[in-house]
């Protein structure tokens, strides 16, 4: 299975925002590296998921996805 880099602009407002995607992230399999950058309001995310499943996980932590693309 190929590996996918997909960029999501999420709204964030604070670092509690933001760890709650990294420890949604770090325990999703098919996820093999992410960033997230609080000041961008952006995540990036690598991995054999699809990107379907990455958005749900996203959205699962309450926060408001703008938009979702795939990079790669």
């Amino acid at each position: 299975m190929s590996e996918h880099t997909y960029k999501f602009d999420v709204k964030m407002t604070c670092g509690g925002c933001s760890g709650a995607i990294d420890r949604v992230l770090k325990k999703t399999d098919g996820v093999s590296s992410y960033d997230i950058s609080l000041e961008k309001q952006e995540v990036l995310v690598k991995g054999t998921i699809p990107y379907d499943d990455v958005l749900e996980k996203i959205k699962k932590t309450g926060k408001e996805v703008r938009s979702g693309v795939t990079v790669e």
